[in-house]
């Protein structure tokens, strides 16, 4: 990279040999980033050559990008049609679905409101395959087959996965530091701390008046929400009273927010460029990251 070259164009620089240094890129996991991203704002079809461009200042070879679309339309996440020479690409049912319950999660304004309610579900005793479900519902393994979260505003119905355990809601005042423990908020914690390593050239580039022209936008808004996305979902989403102390989520977040934020513009005209309809909603950008209950701000 020239001495001479814009800070912003340096860090996206970077940041995609950040993303070839941890070893084969996983296409499919940056095609869905793309489609919830930006894609299904805009009705979810997207021409096979939008995200050829994409990928292409990625340096994501062609043959890559295919493998991985065909992988995403055996898994019945993506449908192909054609139209005349052109190929497009839309998330079926099952693809959207998913994404449509991530995206309140990567794009909350912070962590969850909590009540202080919790539920505790215990499994038969013999049941040794019950509550395999009940991780990615925000449970936790206690012990054995006793299984609990706490009720946050956003946590899932887990009526069906609870089906014929014993289940107990209740509140607790006082939340012991050994609890915390519970949840891998160390392993988290680091990822936090490495996003925000790697983010922070870019987002002081950006503070400072640099300025990328729409295909690095796209592609930089691209990786910001890919990496974002691997950290969040795999945070169990604590209540604020359950995090431990000087946890960098926040600050993680305030920098996905204000890169995201800057790069709205450019990218969005990438997009334009690039032929996809106009968004459904256009003010639902702008609500992104931001609490529902401060929308009038």
């Amino acid at each position: 990279m020239p001495k001479s070259a814009d800070p912003a164009v340096a860090a996206l620089e970077t940041l995609i040999a950040q993303l070839h240094e941890r070893g084969r890129p996983r296409v499919w996991s940056l095609v869905i980033t793309i489609f919830g991203d930006a894609v299904v704002p805009r009705g979810g079809r997207v021409p096979l050559t939008v995200l050829q461009d994409i990928m292409a200042r990625l340096r994501i070879e062609p043959g890559a990008l295919r493998t991985a679309l065909s992988r995403l339309a055996g898994d019945k996440w993506v449908t192909r049609d054609r139209r005349g020479r052109h190929s497009f690409f839309s998330l079926d049912e099952h693809g959207r679905h998913a994404f449509d319950l991530a995206t309140r999660r990567i794009y909350a304004a912070g962590p969850p409101g909590w009540a202080g309610k919790w539920t505790v579900a215990v499994a038969a005793p013999g049941a040794n395959a019950q509550g395999s479900e009940l991780p990615a519902l925000g449970f936790v393994r206690i012990n054995g087959g006793v299984h609990m979260r706490p009720e946050t505003d956003d946590a899932p119905d887990a009526t069906e996965a609870l089906a014929g355990m014993l289940v107990i809601h209740g509140e607790s005042a006082e939340h012991p530091e050994a609890f915390r423990e519970l949840w891998p908020s160390q392993e988290i914690a680091e990822a936090y701390h490495t996003f925000i390593a790697a983010f922070r050239p870019l987002h002081e580039a950006l503070r400072n008046g640099s300025v990328l022209v729409p295909i690095d936008a796209i592609a930089a808004r691209t990786l910001l929400v890919h990496d974002w996305r691997r950290i969040v979902l795999r945070d169990p989403g604590l209540p604020g009273a359950l995090l431990p102390p000087s946890w960098p989520g926040a600050q993680a977040r305030s920098i996905a927010r204000d890169i995201h934020e800057v790069l709205a513009e450019t990218s969005e005209a990438w997009l334009d460029m690039a032929g996809l309809p106009e968004p459904a909603d256009p003010s639902a950008l702008a609500r992104r990251w931001r609490d529902p209950r401060q929308s009038s701000r």
